[in-house]
């Protein structure tokens, strides 16, 4: 039976290269699979991984459909029983539903990946509609670290280092340091994105601010 499943965590978490990974083993297995993609960090229609790891896939756009990819490939005598969903945090929930339709109804194994909710921490609509319709959720194993050395679970966006909650809802950016692509340009500032702890997050610190917290810890008052 297929099955749609929705593979989530925080930004740096590993989910693209998850994403390679399982589709190297199916098709190590004889299978046939299509991969998608959308907004990916490069610029580029790939699944790129923080690792290096770089696979051409199909760009995933507002009109895209799954349904009349898959039904054109087969209608042409292509095998395809997978699909390797990135970045479907972006998708629209119609889109997410044509993704479950294509289960259901055309038996076609769809794997998802992407992070659940923006830098106002509320979720994005493509991980909203996959949290609903998912046979599964599995959120990722490999943690990533708050800059206090806690697990994150939240990811901030920052302008110059200090983190904002205003701005369009996606804005493609590296996160801060740990990445070759640079960061976009914003009206005031440098964009990035960092991922905190649930505390640092509600308190609106990032490494920034605790780099600059700990030089000042440092300083000695001596008198005249």
């Amino acid at each position: 039976m297929a099955e749609l499943v929705f593979f989530t965590g925080t930004m740096d978490s590993g989910k693209s290269t998850l994403a390679l990974q399982m589709d190297y083993n199916h098709r190590a297995g004889g299978r046939r699979g299509l991969l998608f993609t959308s907004r990916d960090r490069s610029g580029e229609a790939v699944i790129s991984s923080r690792l290096g790891l770089r696979t051409p896939a199909i760009e995933v756009a507002a009109a895209s459909s799954f349904w009349d990819e898959v039904v054109r490939r087969r209608t042409h005598a292509a095998e395809v029983d997978y699909l390797i969903c990135d970045e479907a945090q972006f998708y629209t929930a119609a889109q997410v539903e044509e993704l479950a339709r294509v289960v259901d109804e055309l038996d076609v194994d769809v794997y998802a990946f992407g992070i659940g909710t923006d830098f106002r921490a509320r979720l994005f609509e493509g991980s909203r509609r996959l949290v609903e319709l998912a046979d599964r959720v599995e959120t990722l194993q490999v943690p990533t670290l708050c800059w206090c050395g806690r697990r994150a679970t939240h990811n901030a966006r920052t302008v110059d280092g200090r983190m904002v909650l205003t701005g369009e809802q996606v804005v493609v950016a590296d996160i801060a340091g740990r990445g070759p692509a640079p960061a976009e340009a914003g009206d005031q500032g440098a964009v990035g994105y960092e991922t905190l702890c649930r505390r640092h997050y509600m308190a609106g610190r990032t490494a920034s601010d605790a780099n600059v917290l700990g030089e000042a810890e440092q300083l000695l008052p001596f008198g005249d």
